[in-house]
């Protein structure tokens, strides 16, 4: 039976196809963008005349209660920080360096620096917290040479602080004996604030965005206004909802990456909506939290990647208040950053009819933080975990021939001019004709029917080929072992270059383990739990179903070897957004690899012959 999906209004542009004699595709929608504004925060000057008692945004205050910021406030305090900021001399050559993670103070930093024409960075807190070596962290703020350095709370980013304190910048915190944010928000702005502003165009640089170095040090991904406002009514141009009445939404997704802070906060500021920072995120204790915000703001619209829907559908299951709540009025649900699998997805459907009579238009499409990030848009119809879409107004999509596949290029306004200070990366990031390299490999849905658009088909860098010459496809297939083996795997990396088989290091879910044998209590180590007969019994069994029902040698996944030591973001083996980087732990973990192809399978392995 045909299942009622709750409306919503979704646009899409009918595209055309131009094949080149060399195999290039063109993809070139026919529909035009729409005209854009110069700046971004000419929408917080509108809606804050417009709109100013509205809620721009708001956060959990230290009595847990919600503390909210209005359009006119960020206003005046964008104005009132943008004029502290000039007076420290900041500019297109000394910008702002965040440290710390989302708040009010973070947002209004950001605001203001990008009001006055100063570039501003948001750096990953795992950069400071979680690493023990900085380097990254390091290597940021040499290549940044910032003017101002922000981290919300002196103590917690102590660590930090002091390995950045000799660069030539002032450090500013929320809770310093010294210079702190309130400083900042008393400062009296001056004409000097409408001069800058007005000097501020769609070619000023308004974020240094640091990728997160899967493939070496971060590289500064330079994002213009034009780059942010265009990206905007691209969005718009798709998701046309957005226009129909401000959206609200509950988020944690941080600011340092582009669906966080270009998309989701952007989204916001244009549409004159409401963002209540989720103090929560994707992990055991975390999601509780998100849980209590999910309990008390219905949003509109909600954001999040797979891992996040994955845990909240485990609430929701048990919790009919929650499920009422979060399917009130939310009109779409939209994932990026990785594969949704397919039982996340049917769960979230059938919780969203049984709640409300209604399953809800689950999207998403293709992006970098080089296309600020929209891009790519799935269209209505064939919207499916794998699916990307097609471009979207003022993108055009290079479909380039690269050995057996096609890689995805695009080129339009929402496209960086390049990589902060590194001019030979940019280089290596555009081809002849000026499109961006995904580095991501598509293929047509049905090549009959053009026009539903593409399915992601890996990343060009990870494939190999077996001895046999064979290319294995690693990102489908990780995506398929992820999905088969679920809930009792986190991520793995595929084996196998020059190799006679596929191999896997597996990052088992240690507690969806820990849960599958009554031996292992909650104390039991990551050692004991790889080591557990009965744990590697439910891998084996899994690995050969799979292996089973697999077409060809390049799909058939031989061996698998339990890990039970987490990737390391010191070794770069792990983004902070929790990407894993193939490559760094095929080299950190050779020992592991070798062990894979023995003649003879040692203790450790997990066969599927």
């Amino acid at each position: 039976m045909q299942r009622k999906v709750r409306a919503v209004r979704f646009e899409s542009s009918p595209v055309t196809f131009d094949e080149r004699a060399d195999g290039a595709v063109y993809v070139t929608p026919v529909t035009p963008l729409p005209p854009y504004p110069e700046r971004l925060t000419d929408r917080l000057d509108h809606w804050a005349t417009e709109a100013p008692d509205r809620v721009f945004i708001a956060e959990r205050d230290a009595n847990d209660e919600w503390r909210k910021v209005t359009y006119a406030q960020t206003r005046d305090m964008a104005r009132a920080i943008g004029q502290a900021l000039l007076d420290r001399g900041l500019g297109p050559d000394r910008p702002l360096a965040v440290l710390s993670g989302n708040d009010i103070e973070h947002c209004m930093l950001g605001l203001a620096a990008m009001y006055v024409g100063i570039p501003y960075a948001p750096i990953s807190p795992a950069y400071s917290l979680l690493s023990t070596e900085f380097e990254k962290l390091k290597h940021i703020i040499d290549l940044l040479s910032p003017g101002l350095i922000f981290a919300s709370n002196e103590d917690l980013f102590a660590g930090a602080l002091s390995v950045v304190s000799d660069r030539d910048a002032e450090v500013i915190t929320t809770t310093g004996a010294g210079t702190t944010f309130s400083n900042l928000t008393a400062t009296v702005p001056t004409d000097a604030v409408d001069v800058a502003n007005r000097s501020v165009g769609p070619d000023t640089v308004a974020k240094i965005l640091f990728t997160s170095g899967s493939t070496g040090m971060p590289k500064g991904v330079i994002n213009t206004q034009r780059m942010l406002c265009s990206n905007q009514i691209m969005i718009n141009s798709s998701l046309a909802f957005l226009k129909d009445e401000p959206p609200v939404i509950v988020d944690w997704l941080p600011w340092n990456h582009t669906f966080g802070g270009n998309h989701n906060v952007g989204l916001i500021l244009f549409n004159g909506g409401s963002l209540y920072i989720d103090d929560g995120k994707p992990t055991p204790d975390g999601i509780r939290k998100t849980v209590r915000n999910l309990l008390e703001i219905a949003p509109t619209v909600y954001f999040n990647v797979p891992k996040g829907y994955e845990a909240l559908v485990d609430y929701m299951r048990e919790d009919k208040v929650l499920r009422e709540m979060f399917f009130s009025r939310v009109r779409m649900l939209f994932f990026a950053g990785a594969g949704m699998a397919k039982h996340v997805w049917q769960a979230l459907e059938d919780l969203a009819m049984e709640t409300s009579g209604e399953t809800i238009q689950v999207m998403t499409g293709l992006g970098a933080t080089e296309t600020a990030p929209f891009a790519l848009c799935c269209t209505r119809e064939d919207s499916f975990s794998g699916a990307v879409g097609l471009p979207v107004p003022g993108v055009k999509l290079k479909m380039a021939p690269v050995e057996d596949k096609f890689e995805a290029r695009v080129i339009g306004p929402n496209v960086t001019p390049g990589y902060w200070r590194q001019p030979e990366l940019t280089a290596q990031a555009f081809d002849d004709e000026g499109f961006y390299r995904f580095g991501d490999a598509l293929k047509l849905i049905d090549p009959d029917h053009p026009e539903r658009g593409y399915l992601f088909d890996g990343r060009i860098a990870e494939d190999f080929k077996l001895s046999s010459g064979t290319w294995v496809s690693v990102g489908p297939l990780r995506a398929s072992f992820i999905a088969h083996c679920a809930p009792f795997v986190t991520d793995v990396v595929i084996a196998g270059e020059n190799r006679n088989f596929v191999g896997v290091l597996v990052f088992p879910d240690l507690d969806a383990c820990r849960a599958i044998d009554p031996a292992l209590g909650p104390e039991a180590s990551a050692n004991d739990i790889v080591a557990s007969a009965i744990v590697r019994t439910e891998f084996t069994r899994l690995l050969v179903e799979m292996a089973a029902s697999a077409s060809g040698g390049s799909r058939r996944i031989m061996r698998a070897i339990l890990l039970a030591t987490p990737p390391s973001i010191d070794n770069q083996e792990m983004t902070d957004k929790g990407s894993i980087n193939q490559k760094a732990v095929l080299k950190n973990r050779a020992e592991r690899v070798e062990e894979l192809y023995l003649e003879t399978a040692g203790p450790r392995i997990l066969a599927a012959d």
